[in-house]
C-alpha cells in the first residue's frame, strides 16, 4: 500500500503544511479517486494562473505507486492535474478524505488554520467556477524602460516546473536571489534566516526586520516609485498566517510567485498589477511596507 503525501498548498512565504496519509486512510482517497475521466468541453477546470491562498492539494505517492493516478497530481474539489492534464473525479468532496484523515487530526495545526483551510477551499471553488476571469480593461501607455535597474520580468526562467519553481518563493523571487531552499531546509527562503534574525511570528513589522537583517532597505515613503539605484519589492501579510512579496520590474509593473508556483503579473482578479497596494490580494490584506533591494547587498539562506 502506497504512502500518501499530501502538501496543503496555501501559503506563498512560509512552507504549506504537508501530511502523509498512510493505512485505511490512504486507501480511502486512493479509492474515492480510483474512477476518473477527462473534463468535456465547458466543464470548469482548474486556473491556469496560480492565486493567493489555497490552491489544492498536491498528492504524491511514496514507494508502491497504483497504475491508476499519476505519481504525483494536484487534486482540487473534484478535479485532478497532472502535467496540464484535467481529469474529473467522481465525488466532489473527495478534499474532505484528507480533512478527516486521523493524519490530519493529530497534524500540528491549530483549530483556526483548520477554519481558515474550510472557507479558503470554498473560496477556492468559487473561483474556479468563475474561470476564465476577464480583468478589468486598462490603458497603457507604450512599454518603456521605467525602472531601469529592476530586473526584467522573465516568467519563464522562474517557471520550469522543476527544481528553481518547486524550490523558490516570493522571497526569493522578490529578491531576485535564487536559493533552491524552499520547503529543503529549514529555515529555506524565509526572511531573516540568513543573518539568524528570522521572524518569530506573522506581523509586519516581524516580517520587515527580518528582512532588513538579511539586507533589504526599508522604503515606506517610496510611493510606488522606483529607486534611484536597486528595485523596489513591497510585502503584505495575511494576518497571522502568512506573508507574500512582490517586486516592480523595469516596466513599472509588478509581479510575484506564490510559493512554489508559477511566477505571474496578475493578482486574484486576473488583472495587471500598477501598485500593489490597490491589488486584489486575497487574505493579504495588510500592505506592510515598500521596500528596496540593492543587488549583491542581500543574503538569503
Amino acid at each position: 500500500m502506497a504512502t500518501l503525501r499530501v502538501e496543503i498548498d496555501i501559503f506563498s512565504g512560509r512552507p504549506s503544511p504537508v501530511i502523509e496519509l498512510t493505512g485505511s486512510d490512504a486507501s480511502a482517497l486512493l479509492d474515492r479517486l480510483g474512477k476518473t475521466r477527462r473534463l468535456e468541453k465547458g466543464e470548469p477546470g482548474l486556473p491556469p494562473v496560480p492565486t493567493l491562498g489555497y490552491r489544492g492539494m498536491i498528492v504524491s505517492q511514496v514507494g508502491a505507486a497504483t497504475r491508476k493516478l499519476p505519481r504525483s497530481f494536484r487534486l482540487a474539489h473534484d478535479t485532478i492535474a497532472e502535467d496540464g492534464v484535467l481529469r474529473a473525479v467522481a465525488d466532489e468532496s473527495v478534499e474532505r478524505v484528507v480533512l478527516e484523515s486521523k493524519a490530519f487530526r493529530d497534524a500540528p495545526l491549530d483549530r483556526d488554520f483548520k477554519k481558515l483551510l474550510l472557507r479558503e477551499i470554498q473560496r477556492f471553488r468559487e473561483i474556479r467556477l468563475r474561470w476564465p476571469w476577464r480583468p478589468p480593461k486598462v490603458k497603457f501607455p507604450p512599454v518603456v524602460l521605467r525602472c531601469r535597474c529592476a530586473p526584467l520580468y522573465e516568467p519563464a526562467w522562474w517557471n520550469d516546473g522543476g527544481q528553481k519553481q518547486l524550490r523558490n518563493n516570493c522571497y526569493n523571487y522578490g529578491s531576485n536571489y535564487r536559493t533552491d531552499t524552499f520547503h529543503q531546509i529549514p529555515g529555506g527562503s524565509q526572511p531573516g534566516a540568513a543573518a539568524g534574525a528570522m521572524y518569530t511570528s506573522i506581523t509586519g513589522p516581524e516580517v520587515r526586520n527580518a528582512a532588513i537583517a538579511d539586507g533589504l532597505i526599508n522604503n515606506p515613503t517610496a510611493n510606488n516609485k522606483c529607486p534611484g539605484e536597486g528595485h523596489l519589492v513591497a510585502l503584505v501579510i495575511w494576518p497571522g498566517v502568512d506573508f507574500h512579496w512582490y517586486r516592480k520590474g523595469r516596466t513599472g509593473r509588478w509581479s510575484h510567485k506564490p510559493g512554489s508556483t508559477p511566477v505571474i503579473d496578475v493578482d486574484n482578479s486576473n488583472a495587471v498589477i500598477t501598485d500593489p497596494r490597490t491589488a486584489d490580494r486575497g487574505g493579504y490584506t495588510q500592505f506592510t511596507t515598500f521596500m528596496t533591494v540593492m543587488h549583491g547587498h542581500v543574503k538569503i539562506k
